[in-house]
C-alpha cells in the first residue's frame, strides 16, 4: 500500500471515503441521525473521537464526521479530512445563548469566533480573526428562513473549558471569567461554544470553505427532539443550497 493510500492517522479515512462537502457535529451519537437524513448512507469509519458515514445529497457524495469535544480534536479532524479532499465544512451542534433576548431552540449562524481557546495560537497570531466562509453563512441563513426557523446571525465564543462557563462561580478566576463574559456579552456574541474557532482558522489557512449552526440553550433547559430535527434539518438544506450553487457555478464575495 502506498503512502497515499493509508488511511490518516486519526479518522482513519482515505481519499474517496468521504465528498467535499462535511458536517461537523461533536458528538459521535449525531451522525447516525445525520446520515440518516443523506441517501444511502454508509458507516464509513468509527476510531476514538471520530465517527464517519457517507451518502449522497441530490446525487452529490456528502459526509458527516464527529470531531469530538473542543478544539484539540477538531482541528485534527479538519487537517485530516482536508488531506483528503474535504473542502467545504459546517459545523453543528449546541451552544449556550448569550444574549438575553435568545430563546432556547433558536438557531445561531456563526459568521466568526472569538478565539478563548489555545489551539489556534500555534496556527496563527491572536490577532488574526477566526472567520466564517461568507457563501457557506448565507447557505445556513437561506436554509434557515426557508424551512421556517429562527435564527440570529452573529458571533460565537469558542471557549476550552465547559464548566468555566457553566460553573464559573467555583472557579479560582471567577471575577476573571465573569467579566470576560459580560465583555463578550457586549460586544454582541451570540453564542457560546467548544470548537468553531479551530475550524474557522484551519480552514482559512488551507483556503477551503467552513460556517457553523448551533442550536442555542438558556440555563436550565434540555435538548428536545423537535430542537434538534430543526439543527440538523437547516445544515443538510445549507448543503443542498451549496451543491445548487457551485453547480450553478455562483461566484461569492
Amino acid at each position: 500500500m502506498s503512502a497515499s493510500e493509508e488511511p490518516q492517522h486519526h479518522i482513519q479515512l482515505r481519499p474517496g471515503d468521504v465528498g467535499r462537502y462535511v458536517l461537523l457535529p461533536g458528538d459521535p451519537g449525531r451522525c447516525k441521525p445525520i446520515a440518516a437524513l443523506f441517501d444511502d448512507a454508509q458507516l464509513v469509519a468509527s476510531n476514538r473521537e471520530y465517527e464517519t458515514w457517507t451518502g449522497t445529497l441530490d446525487g452529490e457524495k456528502v459526509s458527516v464526521v464527529s470531531t469530538g469535544i473542543g478544539c484539540p480534536s477538531a482541528s485534527i479532524a479538519v487537517e485530516e479530512l482536508i488531506k483528503i479532499g474535504a473542502d467545504t465544512f459546517i459545523r453543528v451542534g449546541t451552544s449556550g445563548a448569550m444574549q438575553p433576548d435568545s430563546f432556547s431552540g433558536e438557531l445561531a449562524v456563526i459568521t466568526a469566533a472569538i478565539r478563548d481557546e489555545g489551539t489556534t495560537s500555534h496556527y496563527l497570531p491572536m490577532e488574526f480573526p477566526a472567520v466564517a466562509d461568507s457563501q457557506v453563512v448565507f447557505a445556513l441563513a437561506d436554509a434557515a428562513r426557508e424551512l421556517g426557523h429562527p435564527y440570529r446571525l452573529g458571533v460565537s465564543q469558542s471557549k476550552d473549558s465547559f464548566y468555566g462557563e457553566v460553573e464559573p462561580d467555583r472557579m479560582p478566576m471567577a471575577a476573571q471569567l465573569h467579566r470576560r463574559w459580560e465583555s463578550f456579552v457586549a460586544g454582541g456574541a451570540i453564542s457560546s461554544e467548544m470548537e468553531a474557532a479551530a475550524i474557522f482558522v484551519i480552514s482559512s489557512i488551507h483556503r477551503v470553505r467552513a460556517g457553523g449552526v448551533m442550536r442555542m440553550w438558556m440555563d436550565g433547559t434540555e435538548d428536545t427532539d423537535p430542537d434538534m430535527a430543526r439543527l440538523l434539518g437547516t445544515a443538510v438544506q445549507a448543503l443542498r443550497n451549496l451543491i445548487r450553487d457551485d453547480r450553478a457555478g455562483a461566484v461569492w464575495p
